[in-house]
């Protein structure tokens, strides 16, 4: 099959996970693990997360909103104690599937679920960092962040709107995310889907569907 595209989620795909960040903040405060996963997924169309992500809400109101819905589950954890964990690691290899992917010709689109904090799209707190990410964001061809677009991931329509700011068929393309609940809308629409569970397997997976040579990209 031949494809014309391949759309990227941000944070877990070009990034490390965020998860890791949280599980980590959830070891230092002595907080179960997944809490935080657990009270993003509690009514998760209309949490203080999911309307922090539609930019409904500012990084004020969320801090307020995410610790009552953390106390409501017996938790004590505050809203921006998660939006300090949000930047992850850049992944070097992903970032060279990229350019190699824009050197063959292919359109690249990133569809990411973000919030107006820190600086730019990855939501970083440092200078050095947030050029980093802004010339990793340079690299695509058209990026859609929820916090712009007043709608997020798993919303069909944000997967359309992809399709049609870079005039492809979603057949065409390949899309790429941490998250199964975002990878199934994707799938649904007609994108050849990959889950990503870590950098090997997303870039084996990419391989495979594009019938690239085990080494791509180099």
């Amino acid at each position: 099959m031949s494809f014309d595209a391949v759309i990227f989620d941000f944070g877990g795909v070009i990034t490390s996970s965020p998860f890791e960040a949280f599980n980590r903040l959830e070891a230092e405060r002595g907080l179960p693990r997944d809490c935080v996963r657990r009270i993003n997924a509690t009514n998760p169309d209309d949490n203080a997360w999911a309307k922090f992500e539609r930019a409904e809400i500012d990084a004020a109101a969320f801090d307020t909103a995410f610790a009552e819905e953390a106390a409501a589950l017996g938790l004590a954890i505050r809203g921006s104690d998660v939006i300090s964990c949000l930047a992850g690691d850049v992944r070097p290899r992903m970032v060279a599937a990229l350019d190699a992917l824009k050197e063959e010709g292919l359109t690249i689109g990133c569809i990411t679920n973000n919030v107006r904090a820190g600086k730019g799209s990855a939501m970083v707190f440092d200078d050095a960092r947030a050029s980093e990410i802004a010339a990793i964001m340079a690299r695509f061809d058209h990026v859609i962040e929820s916090s712009k677009a007043g709608v997020r991931k798993p919303d069909p329509r944000i997967y359309a709107m992809m399709c049609e700011a870079i005039g492809i068929a979603p057949d065409a393309c390949i899309y790429l995310d941490d998250l199964g609940v975002n990878c199934k809308p994707a799938a649904a629409l007609g994108m050849a889907a990959i889950k990503v569970s870590g950098e090997d397997q997303a870039l084996a997976d990419l391989r495979a569907l594009l019938g690239r040579p085990e080494g791509w990209p180099g």
